[in-house]
């Protein structure tokens, strides 16, 4: 999966926004930042728990690493392209339901 792709598929998602984040882009749901990337697009930045993104890390290091903020884990990196494109949608699509409202998540699981 290309930056293209990720882009399209996070921001078809209830509720995104697309906006600038300092020298990155971000996608957003109510205002918060569920995925960025740099300029590059040579990876994407998921916002997903800390528990979430250390199973991630160790079961596809070939794709993924641990993001920090400071000394904390704040999410996974992902590096680009990635083959397993189911994969990566749901990585998205969770990373997303992570920062959605309730109400959000509830009709897309609908």
């Amino acid at each position: 999966m290309e930056l293209g792709e990720v882009r399209k598929f996070g921001a078809a998602l209830p509720g995104v926004t697309e906006e600038p984040h300092h020298q990155m882009m971000s996608l957003r749901v109510s205002g918060k930042i569920f995925l960025t990337w740099p300029p590059d697009g040579s990876r994407v930045h998921l916002f997903v728990t800390e528990t979430r993104a250390r199973e991630l890390a160790t079961a596809r290091p070939d794709a993924c690493a641990l993001l920090y903020w400071g000394a904390k884990v704040c999410g996974l990196r992902v590096e680009l392209p990635v083959q397993d494109r189911a994969a990566v949608e749901g990585w998205i699509e969770e990373a997303w339901a992570t920062k959605a409202p309730k109400r959000l998540v509830s009709a897309r699981k609908a």
